[in-house]
């Protein structure tokens, strides 16, 4: 954890959290920025529209969120915690620190 109580994990951590299926990645990056490439199973929600979205969602369940870098993500986890959501992660070093293939 780092950030103001935001729980974090690596890209490694990522991927076996997206294997097992049972967790949520939003990727809070603009959409352009979604359309060059994103983490394959990721929902695209922009930052500034999370809070529109965010009663789609169960607030019990993992929520993963990246961006490019993992600073957009931090403050989206941030969001997410004030919101209720207990189990919000992000991912550090975002798209940016991927090593698996982004699909288009």
């Amino acid at each position: 954890m780092f950030g103001w109580g935001v729980k974090t994990i690596s890209t490694d951590e990522l991927a076996e959290k997206l294997a097992s299926g049972h967790s949520v990645l939003i990727d809070v990056r603009e959409p352009g920025e979604f359309a060059e490439g994103h983490v394959p199973g990721a929902v695209s929600i922009p930052i500034g529209s999370l809070g529109e979205h965010l009663g789609e969602f169960d607030p019990q369940a993992e929520t993963l969120l990246i961006c490019q870098s993992g600073n957009r993500s931090k403050t989206a986890a941030r969001r997410l915690m004030r919101a209720g959501f207990t189990d919000a992660h992000s991912v550090r070093g975002g798209t940016l620190a991927w090593r698996g293939r982004l699909e288009k």
